[in-house]
């Protein structure tokens, strides 16, 4: 199946295929010291956790020096190409320095990095490579990998860089262009991009959707369906719905990702300053706002630790790096002090035993999750990341918590069950890039095999969503309880393995939205929103609307859209009961430009 273009110089994007701690004090000790004991809330004597160390092997560093880097990358890639439930992890940092004739073709599970303080420090003469060759030519399955904090100077010109969800690109600096698209123009379905500089166009050719943040780009070559941008300088004007640009002038609150670098010698972790109204990237003066942080103040967590260590490092003081790898927790990890950062590196992977909670944040300020990935197990969970307890109230507008590239997966690596992926009860939150989903393919799928009835549940007051991917719940994708939230881009798929209409029917609705805003709510906002539906299962299901929301002053929505894939069942409504239905199998989106 194939749809007609949008633009007469973009190829076609038909629908999407898929195969498809307890809290006592912090110790007044200092980091650098060593100390054999500490005593716990219960009196009992237990090993003090020890900050710093090497960052275990597979890590992999490189500098210019080093002995047939292209080798070594290209090693990794063969494991990794089309290993898509696989175990591995692995990140490649290189040292500040110049990298001739490098190209990084980057598999699953495997995140690239400079080690500067600034993307312009590790330059390839060279590129950073995604293409689908492994899955002849569709890009629609190029999850889980990531790209941050190099520049590049392409060796033809233009970096291809085509990828779907949880594929972030990160304060990159391509001095060129950038091919969102594989090679032969194949399906595609991202996309996110955040605090980059592309000299060059951008050309996204087939892909369906794709959001941009805090950046500056050369020019923006198509869109297909949705591209959504904010505080991103060249973007191209607001026009949605043809073409199908949102265009928001500054991002209203945002703070980049936490990432290791290099000072001299010592590995630090430099945590960005939360910027208000933001416009390009956060280093285009120099040297950006933010605090550095010693590696030895963080807890180097690696392959077999235990959630009980890992909890008495946070109350220790600590913060925590996950390295590459698979980690069970039979208890939650929790974080209740202020400020923590917690950092995954090549897609540090969490699975929860026994049907408990994964991470659980506390109503405090400013801690940063980042670069994580939360994969649901056998035994259900009522919730896998919980963002403050319930009837959280602490006012952190000054200093909000946030969630960056932390993702979550239910099925397809295997067997997994959660009610609730992502619940957030803190005020002012801030969720940067996240796809929630419930797999479609895989091992483990099927309606109840892998059930998880919503996917992200946002209660807390004043949260901002940038870059919100949620997909195939059993019931409400996104479902917003409190007040003044807003979404900048949504991107989502209804189930597909819904078994025919009395399974997914919501009272006398046809159809759980995808994004639902309580009725209760008197303030909300949302730009550049799209829902899918690709009931392959049974075709003749309808979904009432993608979007359901109060008919309040307060309650806003600019460039909302839904499409059939293929014309595999069909909606009536783009929200509510606005909007014209989708009709037949010509994959084109009914739109609604605003909405009330």
């Amino acid at each position: 199946m194939h749809v007609p273009p949008t633009n007469p110089a973009a190829p076609t994007a038909p629908h999407r295929r898929r195969s498809k701690a307890l809290g006592f004090a912090a110790l007044a000790v200092s980091l650098l010291m060593a100390f054999p004991t500490a005593r716990s809330a219960f009196g009992d004597e237990t090993e003090e956790v020890p900050g710093g160390g090497d960052l275990g092997p597979n890590v992999l560093v490189f500098d210019p020096s080093t002995p047939n880097i292209q080798g070594k990358v290209d090693e990794i890639f063969k494991k990794q190409e089309s290993a898509q439930f696989g175990s591995d992890r692995y990140a490649l940092m290189f040292k500040p320095g110049t990298y001739n004739d490098i190209n990084a073709q980057i598999g699953f599970y495997t995140s690239i990095a400079g080690l500067g303080l600034n993307p312009d420090d590790t330059t390839f003469n060279g590129d950073v490579t995604v293409d689908a060759g492994w899955f002849d030519g569709n890009a629609t399955q190029n999850f889980w990998r990531s790209a941050e904090n190099l520049a590049l100077d392409p060796v033809n010109g233009t970096n291809r860089w085509a990828v779907s969800q949880a594929a972030p690109f990160r304060r990159m600096h391509v001095k060129g262009g950038l091919n969102l698209a594989p090679d032969g123009y194949g399906w595609a379905s991202g996309g996110y991009i955040a605090d980059s500089k592309i000299d060059g166009q951008v050309g996204p050719y087939s892909q369906q959707q794709w959001y941009t943040r805090d950046s500056s780009v050369g020019g923006w070559g198509n869109g297909v369906w949705n591209m959504t941008f904010s505080g991103v300088e060249g973007a191209p004007a607001q026009s949605f719905p043809e073409p199908p640009y949102t265009t928001l002038d500054t991002t209203p609150v945002s703070r980049e990702k936490p990432f290791l670098y290099l000072d001299g010698d010592a590995y630090k972790v430099f945590v960005p300053a939360k910027r208000t109204n933001a416009r390009g990237t956060s280093w285009a003066d120099g040297t950006p706002e933010g605090e550095s942080i010693p590696l030895d103040q963080f807890y180097v967590v690696k392959p077999g630790a235990t959630a009980q260590t890992i909890n008495a490092a946070v109350d220790q003081g600590l913060h925590l790096l996950f390295t590459p790898g698979v980690y069970h927790v039979d208890e939650p990890i929790e974080i209740d002090r202020a400020n923590t950062v917690a950092l995954g590196l090549g897609l540090a992977t969490i699975i929860p035993d026994n049907g408990v909670t994964a991470i659980k944040v506390g109503d405090v300020d400013g801690v940063k999750l980042a670069g994580l990935l939360v994969d649901a197990g056998p035994v259900n969970s009522s919730v896998l990341v919980e963002v403050g307890p319930e009837g959280s109230s602490g006012d952190h507008a000054a200093n909000p918590t946030s969630l960056q590239d932390v993702f979550v997966r239910i099925g397809g690596a295997g067997p997994g069950k959660a009610t609730t992926s992502i619940v957030v009860n803190s005020d002012d939150t801030i969720i940067d890039h996240t796809w929630v989903w419930r797999a479609d393919h895989g091992e483990g799928v099927g309606w109840e095999t892998n059930r998880a009835d919503y996917g992200v549940h946002v209660k807390g007051d004043d949260v901002l969503a940038t870059g919100l991917f949620v997909e195939h719940f059993n019931k409400y994708d996104v479902r917003w309880s409190g007040e003044n939230g807003k979404t900048i881009f949504f991107q989502n798929e209804k189930a597909y393995d819904a078994p025919n209409q009395a399974a997914i029917q919501n009272g006398d609705i046809k159809g759980y939205a995808g994004y639902k805003v309580d009725d209760s709510v008197t303030t909300h906002e949302g730009w550049g929103m799209g829902s899918y539906c690709f009931f392959d299962v049974d075709p003749t299901i309808r979904q009432q609307h993608g979007f359901q929301a109060p008919v309040k002053p307060g309650v806003k929505f600019h460039d909302l859209l839904v499409v059939s894939l293929g014309g595999k069942g069909q909606y009536d409504h783009v929200i509510n009961d606005t909007g014209s239905p989708t009709s037949g199998d010509t994959t084109v989106p009914s739109q609604v430009v605003s909405f009330p």
